[in-house]
């Protein structure tokens, strides 16, 4: 008998800088919408209120930069270097 076990997929990490935000509500929009592209496994926010916040995205596989683009503008803010 073997006991086979799969392979873990790798994560992929994107790391993003969002101007804009300048609450936990932000935080909440920005999580909402970038958890909705297909793969996404997590996302944390280190805000900066009022600044360039860092927003870290886990992904089974590497994401669309249009994708992560539309998604940051319909939560209402700015992606930088898109």
């Amino acid at each position: 008998m073997t006991n086979a076990t799969a392979a873990p997929t790798p994560a992929t990490t994107t790391e993003l800088h969002v101007t804009g935000m300048t609450c936990g509500h932000c935080v909440g929009s920005v999580t909402n919408e970038l958890s909705a592209i297909e793969g996404v496994t997590g996302v944390d926010v280190a805000l900066v209120k009022g600044g360039v916040s860092t927003v870290t995205v886990q992904s089974a596989a590497p994401l669309a930069a249009d994708a992560v683009a539309a998604a940051i503008d319909e939560a209402g803010y700015a992606l930088l270097d898109a």
